[in-house]
């Protein structure tokens, strides 16, 4: 089952004001930037984000899973807490950097 853009919608809403929020559809589901900087993978409706040291506290009781195969383990993010969901999009996005330009095709 695929991210819906009703959901997908609703994460960008849920995470307003911490940032300027944008998404795209990528790997077949979603990522979501915050400030141009890639901080929430949302796959088959869920809410992922990278296991890191600085949210491991706040993230503690969160369930965990796998977002596609192949991926490493995730925390899963409890997108309708809107307070702890845009705590944790604040944690993650000073220290997420920027992807790396793609080099032109030659």
């Amino acid at each position: 089952m695929a991210t819906t853009k009703d959901f997908i919608e609703y994460v960008c809403e849920q995470i307003s004001g911490a940032g300027t929020v944008r998404y795209r559809k990528m790997f077949g589901d979603y990522m979501v930037y915050v400030n141009d900087k890639p901080i929430l993978l949302v796959c088959d409706n869920i809410v992922y984000v990278k296991r890191l040291d600085c949210i491991a506290d706040k993230m503690k009781n969160a369930e965990t899973g796998i977002p596609y195969p192949g991926a490493k383990e995730h925390f899963i993010l409890d997108i309708d807490n809107m307070a702890l969901s845009k705590d944790i999009v604040c944690i993650l996005e000073p220290v997420t950097p920027l992807p790396k330009p793609k080099k032109p095709k030659l």
